[in-house]
């Protein structure tokens, strides 16, 4: 692979794949791809499974965190002071990242899998300057919305609220079909009606800031069958998640 410049994604899994995408439909880049077996590729992007000839403006780090260390140490030598290296990992400290790369500026993030279409949300953490900082809003910015965090200790939980946060959703659709065809549905249709209703949901919580607490009021009419189910429902529902996040935030604290 050609020297490049510009940014160097090292791993192009699922989020991996997703920001590339982004960037690419931004039109920043060149970008080269560093994945021994990457999924498919957009045309014209740089992949290999060693690091290009000489270095970028930016590498940011998208391995699974079991075997970063091993992932990034070839590259530690072609990363010079000051250049920009950004963290999707969840669990690696900012520590331990500049322990591999000293004197360069880390910023850590926590994108989730909507930025594949623009509509994700990044929470971002940095010790390095301010231009470090608007280069990382930069970067994330194509992917959706951005959180800028006051504390790294944040993360785990960031992690298990917003990282994670699309699978509670997608198994909330799947779990809802399943209750449709439970109750004579067919299988299509319970589909269809469930992953609707929450899209329809979700977007209208994204364009009207009444707290969700109302938004929820207002589909409930006393006595009525939202109340019935909510019923049913609402009792479990808070504490279940309060053990799903915690446990989501415990296995991210582990990773590191």
């Amino acid at each position: 692979m050609p020297a490049t410049g510009g940014i160097w994604l090292l791993g192009c899994g699922n989020m991996g794949g997703a920001l590339l995408r982004r960037w690419l439909a931004e039109g920043m880049g060149p970008v080269a791809v560093i994945d021994p077996a990457p999924g498919a590729l957009p045309d014209g992007v740089i992949s290999g499974a060693e690091p290009p000839e000489g270095h970028p403006d930016i590498l940011v780090l998208a391995v699974k965190p079991q075997v970063w260390r091993a992932a990034a140490a070839p590259l530690a030598a072609r990363i010079g002071p000051g250049m920009l290296v950004v963290s999707v990992m969840a669990g690696v400290p900012i520590a331990a990242i500049s322990a591999l790369f000293p004197g360069c500026p880390v910023v850590r993030a926590m994108p989730n899998t909507p930025a594949a279409i623009g509509e994700g949300v990044t929470g971002l953490f940095s010790n390095g300057n301010a231009m470090a900082v608007a280069a990382a809003e930069a970067l994330f910015q194509p992917a959706g919305a951005t959180v800028w965090l006051d504390s790294e200790a944040d993360f785990d939980a960031v992690t298990a609220v917003s990282g994670s946060g699309p699978a509670y959703v997608f198994a909330f659709i799947e779990a809802l079909a399943a209750a449709g065809v439970a109750a004579g549905l067919a299988p299509a249709l319970a589909d269809r009606l469930a992953r609707t209703t929450v899209t329809g949901a979700a977007a209208l919580a994204a364009v009207d800031a009444t707290p969700a607490a109302e938004l929820r009021r207002r589909v409930t009419s006393p006595g009525g069958t939202t109340a019935a189910g909510l019923a049913v429902l609402q009792p479990g529902l808070a504490p279940l998640l309060v053990d799903t996040v915690a446990a989501a935030a415990a296995r991210s604290r582990g990773l590191a």
